[in-house]
């Protein structure tokens, strides 16, 4: 066997990452030349700000379009705007210090800005007019408003938006490999291989999508019903409107030029988060050679690849790395003595594509054709239209592989039969279009129950394709989809709202059995009689009275960590077969010990266990959401939600802080909207607080009140309808 080389310097285990130092971005001032461009181009763009705050642009081409958007979301958020580039480029040490350094080479690794630069210079003409857009808008928005400071990014380049791949900022695809594990790995500490499968919480994130035939509906047109879960405040609502065929209303991530889940007149588009495999793990075999590192593959030696990086912090300080790669990609870790790499793909030029054209899609065949891209790496895609077809694709980047593998684990570098094939023609991934049974959901889970009787067949596709397994949303989604017709855009939100915690179906009658068999002079057994009570006589429904809510909730967080595990593995149970596996196996004091601390926490917190979910459960913005100072004496609103992960389809993650004794939420539902497609749409929407991020605006949380109640606000989608509504109409830079 060779030797497997492991050196423990701090100074020589590095990692090789895909690009150069990042320069820092000077301060620059504008030429007139670009001062001269910027001010032509707003003169064709006009802003419609309705009575919610919401920025409709319109613009003669779709680039002022662009342009329009990227001011208005300055306007509204530039600190977000700019925080998102600053993670995608690895300087958020620069900002935030030290902390952030191993986040940064975490993300340097995996995505390559001389890639980007490379991209932008080889796009097409029309796509570079809107790069050139997204970073002029945004320049000129900082050239008008010099009293904005930014973090770090005083110029914005035209080929940011290409250090992603699927439109989806936020995601990273590592395999398993944690930043955790990298720092261990740079630090020489330990990170045991289990810690990585065990950091669930309940701050599950995902997203709902449903679609409604034309047979389903009361007006028998087809209905989408778009969920994002995300970090509060992650998205804002805008309307894009341009003179060559642009109309797409919807939710963007700050930075994104385009609309990422929404709509145009023609069809609409919901992404949730899947659990295909689009990247891999490899074992390699790394010896010296005449004092170099080499790696074994195919029965020979090659060479391995090695660079200098230099990340810098807020303090002036820097430090330089070195750093190692394969074929397959970077080496992100040592386990059980040897190296592991990771192949992925986290941004490309094709991803960008896809995203843009699908917002100009005219119907099933036009969105198709952007699905042929194959780059959205992260997510699945529930489809609606005019026309009455609906759609789900699970995944879309999916690599063709060698099936005599366990994809889900580690597989041999040292052998060309680990390497991927390709990729698979999007006829050959999980789909349904236009399912018999009339209706779509996926809620993070399995696309085995996508339609019901529809549903596509698990033996005819490859474990690595759809790994994902069932969990308690998709339970409920299903049965409330499944047993209604003749759905209209209310009833639609209805089931979207629909407060049955299923989890507990299977919780709840094990907690009970456990305390019918427990020893009755026992002083637990009448300690906790009035308790067990209230859990008797629950519904399951989450209501803002109900204290059932609270003691159920505040006792499930204190069971196994795998009853909060959405995302699972080939050949692990899901979320569902591990809470009945688990209670099962409980013995009764497994259940009943928690529940009694649960009992006693509240006491000692609130004076009595009898607590209201909608008196501990609270909805507040805060000026500053990055810090989470929430505060129990500051105005707030109760919420009858819960989190997605025991069942809840309006999904609602809150936790208490150390300066509280109420919980408040974090991330959940955001941009919510249910759109009916026809001769002339129909669309009810709402966003999480307000569209704005100043706290000095009316619409930093003019839509609180709403979110906690669910109630949701017409959209205002044309353009008689947003100019009868306009609360401000004028050009960027005025």
């Amino acid at each position: 066997m060779t030797s497997r080389f492991i050196d423990k310097s701090a100074a020589t285990i590095r990692l090789f990452l895909f690009l150069w130092c990042v320069p820092i971005l000077a301060l620059a001032s504008p030429s007139p030349a670009e001062i001269g461009r910027w001010e032509k181009q707003a003169a064709n763009v006009t802003i419609i700000r309705d009575n919610w705050g919401i920025p409709h642009i319109y613009g003669k081409t779709d680039a002022d379009a662009v342009f329009g958007l990227m001011y208005a979301q300055c306007e509204d958020d530039f600190a977000r705007v700019e925080m998102n580039y600053i993670e995608k480029l690895g300087r958020k040490a620069e900002v935030y210090g030290e902390k952030e350094l191993y986040n940064d080479l975490y993300v340097r690794l995996v995505i390559d800005s001389a890639g980007a630069r490379a991209d932008y210079e080889k796009s097409p003409a029309w796509l570079k007019k809107l790069l050139l857009a997204f970073a002029d808008g945004i320049n000129f928005y900082l050239y008008k408003n010099p009293q904005v400071k930014p973090a770090l990014l005083t110029r914005f380049e035209p080929w940011f938006p290409l250090l992603w791949t699927d439109g989806s900022i936020g995601a990273i695809n590592t395999a398993d490999v944690t930043p955790e594990e990298l720092k261990s790995f740079y630090t020489g500490t330990s990170y045991p291989v289990a810690q990585r499968a065990s950091g669930f919480d309940e701050h599950t994130s995902g997203s709902n999508g449903f679609a409604l035939a034309p047979q389903r509906t009361a007006s028998g047109k087809s209905i989408l019903y778009i969920n994002p879960h995300v970090t509060f405040y992650f998205r804002p609502e805008v309307h894009m409107v341009s003179e060559e065929g642009l109309n797409a209303y919807g939710a963007v991530t700050w930075g994104q030029f385009f609309v990422y889940q929404g709509f145009n007149e023609h069809c609409g588009w919901m992404h949730t988060s899947c659990n295909v495999d689009v990247a891999d793990v490899y074992r390699e075999k790394v010896s010296r050679e005449n004092g170099k590192l080499v790696y074994a593959y195919n029965g020979k030696q090659r060479a391995v690849a090695e660079r200098q990086v230099t990340l810098r912090m807020k303090d002036g300080g820097a430090k330089v790395f070195t750093t190692y790669a394969t074929h397959h990609g970077p080496v992100m870790a040592v386990r059980d003595g040897q190296y592991v790499t990771v192949k992925s793909v986290n941004r490309s030029l094709n991803g960008l594509l896809q995203s843009w054209l699908r917002t100009k899609a005219r119907g099933l065949e036009d969105f198709k054709k952007t699905m042929d891209y194959r780059s959205n790496a992260s997510n699945n895609t529930v489809y609606a239209d005019r026309f009455g077809n609906i759609a789900y694709w699970h995944g879309n980047f999916v690599p063709l592989r060698d099936r005599q593998f366990d994809w889900s684990k580690p597989v041999d570098g040292t052998t060309a039969a680990t390497e991927w094939k390709g990729l698979h023609p999007v006829s050959e991934t999980v789909h349904v279009i236009n399912p018999a049974d009339g209706w779509i959901q996926n809620c993070n889970s399995t696309p085995f129950t996508v339609s019901g009787n529809s549903s596509p067949k698990k033996e005819n596709y490859p474990a690595y394709m759809a790994p994902d397994g069932e969990n308690f949303r998709g339970v409920n989604a299903a049965r409330v989809l499944s047993r209604t017709s003749g759905f209209t855009i209310e009833s639609t939100i209805k089931a979207g709202y629909d407060r049955y915690l299923a989890a507990f179906e299977v919780l709840v009658p094990a907690l009970l059995n456990a305390y019918e068999s427990w020893p009755v002079n026992d002083s637990l057994k009448s300690r906790l009689a009035e308790p067990m009570a209230v859990m008797k006589s629950w519904d399951y429904y989450a209501t803002e009275h109900s204290v059932a809510t609270t003691l159920g909730i505040e006792w499930a967080q204190k069971l196994s960590s795998n009853l909060r595990k959405v995302y699972i593995e080939e050949g692990e149970d899901d979320q569902v077969q591990a809470t009945k596996r688990f209670v099962a196996g409980a013995a009764p004091a497994d259940l009943l010990v928690p529940f009694d601390r649960t009992v006693t926490e509240l006491k000692k917190t609130f004076g009595s266990w009898g607590m209201a979910w909608g008196d501990v459960n609270r909805f507040q913005r805060l000026t500053n959401q990055l810090e989470n100072q929430y505060d129990d004496n500051k105005p707030s609103y109760p919420v009858a939600f819960a989190s997605s992960t025991w069942g809840m389809l309006p999904s609602y993650n809150s936790r208490a802080y150390a300066n509280t004794k109420k919980r408040y939420g974090v991330s959940g539902n955001s941009f919510v909207c249910a759109v009916e497609f026809g001769d002339r749409l129909k669309a009810r929407s709402l966003l999480a607080g307000g569209n704005s991020g100043n706290p000095d605006s009316p619409h930093f949380f003019d839509q609180g009140k709403m979110y906690a109640a669910g109630s949701f606000k017409e959209v205002l989608f044309y353009r008689e309808e947003v100019e009868k509504n306009a609360e401000r109409t004028y050009r960027p830079g005025e």
